[in-house]
């Protein structure tokens, strides 16, 4: 590769959605700021057709070849036409799966998109998602008891996102928020089940965050206080003493990504079902 390039060419190829491949694919190009991947997904590559269109695209823009492919002659044709191409070739998983069969001294049955069945788990996720969405920012507070993590946390705090990622975890999540002059519903105090969760950030992070909104927005008209730091530390010195005097947890968001955030709320979550 011209290590004066600022851009690769990255290939995915994948017998399923390709799901799997992107997030081992992006963990590792995120370590090389400088250097930006351009994407090539070939998901559901199951036949030699499927193969021949990814091969050709391949040739054409030669690049990084990552792969999850169950069918060895599949596998195996790809890696010969890497090799005679001098491209590099890796099977994401093959790894993985030696370790286990040496391990469990099991040797594994291959399914493509196994990951992906439609077995108790994959309806479990469906049901988190349904609930999560119908009980987003508020929302349908009658049945908070139902939830798995209920989130609270003033605006621009990542609750929604948060409780999405949760939700395709297969964790029922609702998010309420926490407004000046509005409180909060009176089920969420009643409620005995779920966790309840607080998410708190810096007020200059906030601020900046909410400045971006309105102008992205557009608006000319809106509350001043929305963006003006001393309000935002006083919605937050709320916040906290909510969480404070009801002994339920809180997160500081300004450094975690959605999904740091979203495993310490499932750390936390561990601990109050044990509890």
């Amino acid at each position: 590769m011209n290590t004066t390039a600022n851009f690769f060419h990255l290939h995915l190829i994948s017998d399923s959605t390709g799901e799997t491949l992107l997030t081992v694919a992006r963990a590792a190009a995120a370590q090389y700021e400088t250097i930006e991947p351009i994407e090539h997904v070939h998901p559901l590559i199951r036949v030699d057709r499927h193969l021949d269109k990814a091969l050709v695209e391949i040739e054409q823009f030669p690049g990084i070849v990552l792969y999850t492919l169950v069918n060895p002659e599949l596998s195996g044709r790809l890696e010969r036409f890497c090799r005679d191409q001098g491209l590099p070739c890796v099977s994401v998983l093959a790894p993985v799966l030696d370790i286990f069969r040496s391990f469990l001294n099991v040797t594994a049955s291959p399914r493509a998109g196994a990951q992906h069945s439609l077995d108790a788990d994959y309806f479990r996720r469906i049901e988190a998602m349904n609930f999560t969405l119908a009980h987003d920012d508020g929302q349908l507070p009658h049945d908070l008891d139902d939830a798995d993590v209920v989130i609270l946390g003033i605006s621009r705090t990542s609750k929604t996102p948060t409780s999405i990622y949760l939700a395709n975890r297969g964790v029922k999540t609702a998010n309420i928020p926490i407004v000046p002059e509005i409180p909060p519903p009176p089920a969420l105090f009643a409620i005995t089940r779920p966790l309840v969760v607080g998410l708190v950030a810096n007020p200059d992070r906030i601020a900046q965050i909410r400045e971006n909104r309105v102008l992205a927005m557009g608006s000319k008209a809106f509350d001043t206080a929305y963006v003006d730091r001393q309000s935002i530390a006083s919605e937050l010195g709320t916040m906290r003493r909510l969480c404070a005097d009801h002994d339920w947890p809180m997160i500081d968001v300004t450094r975690r990504s959605i999904e740091e955030t979203a495993a310490a709320i499932i750390a936390h979550l561990r601990t109050h079902r044990r509890g």
